[in-house]
């Protein structure tokens, strides 16, 4: 099994960035694909990001693409979150996930997929 601790959130200005880590426990952490979901105040979760287990395919949300990118090392059993030009409807807190699910990475945004979860971290972008 793998546990999951996510740093790296704070309070940055819009169109400032932040890298956001989640640093994995137990030595099969490469077997697990990795997402990013995050839930602003008084809304749903909503997905980010997803990285299959060897970091050679991504996918985000439309609301991020261009902006965020996912990555992985495996050698240090940490998957990254890399985000950029923020805007102030980024605030939210950022939870990662795995899953040991063998999908397309396209499907791998479904929440219910992931069994492992984060505490969160939040961050928010002022205006």
């Amino acid at each position: 099994q793998v546990q999951l601790v996510e740093s790296g959130g704070g309070l940055v200005q819009a169109g400032g960035s932040l890298r956001l880590s989640c640093a994995a426990s137990g030595r099969t952490f490469s077997n697990y694909a990795m997402g990013w979901f995050r839930q602003a105040p008084g809304k749903e979760r909503e997905f980010v990001a997803c990285i299959n287990w060897s970091g050679g395919s991504t996918y985000y949300a439309d609301s991020v693409k261009g902006r965020f990118a996912i990555s992985r090392d495996n050698a240090k059993n940490t998957v990254y979150l890399q985000m950029n030009s923020l805007e102030p409807e980024d605030t939210a807190v950022y939870s990662c996930a795995a899953t040991s699910k063998i999908k397309p990475i396209a499907a791998m945004k479904t929440q219910r997929d992931y069994d492992r979860w984060g505490q969160g971290t939040q961050v928010t972008v002022s205006s």
